[in-house]
């Protein structure tokens, strides 16, 4: 008989926590897995794929405009909300399905239900059952951070954005990060009149300072308000329905819809960890190690939960380490350099590598080439909305230590520039490049 029902019992069914799943299946262990909400995590369910598909929807509102100037008789057009939010809907039911599939079919099984660790072997499900393991795997991600005033409550966060039953007419956006940012943009888009609102003066901290001054000011030009060094003092619903917000600094705002994008929590609390010696941080995110061992040799964390880097693809290659070094005697670690990041934004923004500011700091002498252009498409459709390139190099050696540009499909570009960075290419290897004209990309090549 043996020791413990599973090999592993993964909690939390995301972007890491079935990549581990069906991978340690694969390599030969026996995997249940268990999740309160919906299997495929805030990325599937209510993150990355639900906005990205509204970032589209979006983006028609200046393409149906521009769409004149290229000859085509394009009649005034109304926005049906509520379309688009039942099809994004519908495409999250279907992926949510893909992956509940993909683990019935290497064999994981699934508990929809909450669970709660109870021993360094044991898990407790809601339902009262007992399961032990020979590891655990903690893979429960993160959720919106409130602030803590009166009326904070009737505010909403980024897990509801998606299910609202009408656009509002008028949102105020509470945070300064990219979730802040890309919902900005995105109700802007779709015609509501958006307020953001931020403790600082700095907005997507983190991100080169010249992409952060372009968003900006493009922000200001599409006519998104921004209210700086802003403190909550209170929420109060009036009898209309709408909402008054009263700030520090500023004069009250009569709102719609209170949006907080004021940052993400590890999901930690309640699930036992502290209780048989887990070592959390002062954020509640698990501690681990360059394995994501815990300081319980037999628990594990991988992804938002380890508030290491919080995005998809981070968590998916820890899950993917996780499996292979645990039960594929495949020992691996992720590289946490240079690792590319995008906003969503409108117009979108896409980094890998230092920022201008860190490479000064770290090397010294640094080189910096930049290319400040309005793409093809923007001239003709008369729209005075400029992109900007840039490329931060090694003083001494000429090695490209960071990438960043701002401008119309900057991440997909950037994804494949990435590589380069990543490989240590230097400035002469992009200009010995032949330029792919004409291409927005083509800058990456010809940069002064």
């Amino acid at each position: 008989m043996a020791e413990y029902d599973y090999d592993l019992f993964v909690i939390g069914a995301g972007s890491g926590g079935v990549r581990a799943s069906r991978v340690s299946a694969a390599h030969g262990a026996r995997v249940a897995v268990a999740e309160e909400y919906r299997i495929g995590g805030t990325c599937v369910i209510r993150g990355c794929v639900p906005k990205k598909l509204l970032v589209y929807g979006a983006h028609f509102a200046e393409d149906l405009k521009d769409a004149r100037r290229f000859g085509w008789n394009v009649p005034e057009c109304d926005f049906d909300w509520a379309v688009l939010r039942d099809n994004v809907l519908a495409d999250v039911d279907r992926l949510n399905g893909l992956y509940t599939q993909t683990l019935h079919n290497n064999q994981v099984e699934t508990f929809l239900e909450r669970a709660t660790v109870t021993g360094p072997h044991e898990v407790t499900l809601a339902s009262g059952r007992k399961i032990t393991a020979k590891h655990i795997l903690i893979a429960t991600g993160a959720h919106p951070h409130v602030p803590d005033f009166p009326g904070s409550d009737l505010g909403i966060t980024s897990n509801e954005v998606f299910h609202l039953d009408k656009l509002p007419k008028r949102v105020l956006i509470a945070g300064g990060g990219y979730i802040a940012n890309e919902f900005a943009g995105i109700f802007n888009e779709f015609g509501s009149h958006v307020t953001l609102v931020n403790r600082t003066d700095v907005i997507l901290r983190g991100y080169d300072h010249s992409m952060r001054d372009r968003l900006l000011q493009i922000s200001l030009m599409k006519g998104i308000d921004f209210r700086f060094h802003a403190e909550f003092k209170s929420i109060e619903k009036l009898e209309s329905g709408a909402f008054k917000v009263t700030l520090t600094r500023h004069e009250p705002i009569e709102v719609d819809c209170v949006l907080f994008a004021t940052g993400r929590v590890p999901n930690t609390e309640g699930l036992g960890l502290a209780e048989i010696g887990v070592e959390l941080d002062d954020k509640g995110a698990v501690k681990v190690d360059a394995d994501n061992k815990s300081s319980v040799d037999s628990i594990y964390a991988v992804g938002d939960v380890t508030n290491r880097v919080q995005l998809t693809p981070v968590a998916i290659r820890e899950g993917q380490a996780f499996a292979d070094t645990i039960f594929g005697n495949k020992p691996h670690r992720v590289d946490y350099g240079c690792i590319p990041s995008a906003v969503f934004s409108h117009p979108p923004m896409a980094g890998v590598g230092m920022t201008e500011s860190e490479a000064r700091n770290k090397l010294g002498s640094i080189a910096v080439y930049q290319s400040d252009f309005r793409a093809m498409k923007n001239v003709l459709a008369d729209r005075n909305e400029r992109a900007l390139y840039k490329m931060i190099c090694d003083g001494t050696t000429g090695r490209v230590v960071g990438l960043h540009m701002i401008g119309p499909d900057a991440p997909e570009i950037l994804q494949a520039a990435a590589v380069a960075v990543k490989a240590g290419l230097t400035k002469d290897a992009f200009d010995q490049t032949v330029a792919l004209h004409p291409t927005m990309s083509e800058e990456l090549v010809l940069m002064k």
